[in-house]
């Protein structure tokens, strides 16, 4: 299933839920925010997104303790995990998908490859997390994470 026609399927499930999304994102910069409000109609479900590419705006915007990034890194299942959470705290959201992760072609390690994604999601109340690691330039890293992203949020809605 393509961008779009993930998104649209998103969009009916949660305004039957009579839910509201919020986003926070690190490596995608903003792009499933963008691909979410590409839809029209997309403020009857889409409530906000947090673009938190650097350590300070994950602490600032989404509540995440600077303890955690220090200790564990900004890409890992702990940071993910409160972004998700700061995401609908911060919000009006019941809802939030969260991703950080190392897009390349530059910053990866032997521990966080490049391609390395944590996925953070909180729907109704319930937080999930999960990693994958993605194949290709930067543009595919990204690209795929939002796609996952959005399967994956489709999957969890009860």
């Amino acid at each position: 299933m393509n961008t779009r026609a993930l998104c649209e399927q998103l969009a009916q499930e949660m305004q039957a839920r009579g839910w509201m999304l919020a986003t926070a994102e690190s490596c995608t910069g903003g792009m499933i925010a963008a691909a979410c409000t590409d839809l029209s109609g997309s403020s009857n479900w889409f409530e906000r997104g947090f673009v938190t590419y650097s350590n300070e705006a994950k602490t600032e915007l989404l509540g995440v303790d600077p303890a955690l990034i220090a200790q564990q890194g900004a890409v890992s299942e702990v940071v993910v995990r409160a972004m998700a959470f700061g995401a609908v705290r911060h919000s009006r959201a019941q809802v939030s998908v969260a991703v950080t992760g190392v897009a390349g072609p530059t910053g990866g390690s032997p521990q966080k490859p490049v391609g390395t994604v944590w996925f953070g999601f909180q729907v109704d109340g319930r937080l999930t997390s999960e990693t994958l690691r993605f194949d290709g330039d930067r543009a595919a890293v990204r690209s795929a994470t939002v796609d996952h992203a959005l399967q994956r949020l489709l999957q969890l809605l009860p």
